[in-house]
């Protein structure tokens, strides 16, 4: 697969390095079904574009855990985008090797998280193995993206997604969301 940055070369057919563009533009823009705040780009999901110049477009992304329910309509949408672009053939692939870490997500998306009320994840966990499952709440360093306190109390494991925990600033007493390092 072609690297979603890769500009066109003399190689290339006519017309392949503008598809790339648009495809990659297109395929950019989508904005996740449960964080409709963030592209897929800012969210780090996107991984490549690649287009033909003859109507064909692939685009791969990595779901933020393996039984993400918004993978349908992520490839439902970016399918869509990218027929809209002029695109007839549209493959959209699934790729879990690496496995997408919230580090993933972008400056602009950390901004846009805590600008629409949810608190932006820190540095996930490093392992060199698999992870172990704990079904216990983990203490997570999460400030208030209203007031910018860093002293909050976890109110449960759980928010409007499995990604998000609830949590309430004990500054200004204010709930929120906070997006789980993983």
């Amino acid at each position: 697969m072609v690297n979603a940055e890769r500009s066109g070369t003399a190689a290339e057919p006519d017309g392949t390095a503008d598809a790339r563009r648009r495809a990659r533009q297109a395929a950019a823009a989508v904005t996740d079904p449960e964080l409709p705040m963030l592209t897929l780009a800012d969210l780090g999901v996107l991984r490549e574009v690649e287009a033909d110049g003859e109507g064909g477009a692939v685009v791969a992304i990595t779901p933020t855990y393996s039984g993400c329910p918004a993978i349908g309509a992520i490839r439902a949408d970016l399918d869509s985008a990218l027929r809209a672009a002029g695109f007839a053939r549209v493959e959209v692939r699934t790729v879990l090797y690496p496995p997408w870490s919230t580090d993933m997500i972008t400056e602009r998306g950390r901004r846009l998280l805590a600008e629409h009320g949810v608190s932006p994840p820190g540095p996930a966990p490093r392992s060199d193995g698999p992870m172990p499952l704990s079904l216990t709440p983990r203490r997570r360093e999460a400030h208030c993206p209203r007031c910018g306190s860093h002293t909050a109390e976890l109110t449960s494991e759980f928010g409007s997604t499995a990604c998000k925990a609830l949590y309430r600033c004990t500054s200004c007493a204010e709930p929120f969301e906070h997006m789980k390092e993983i």
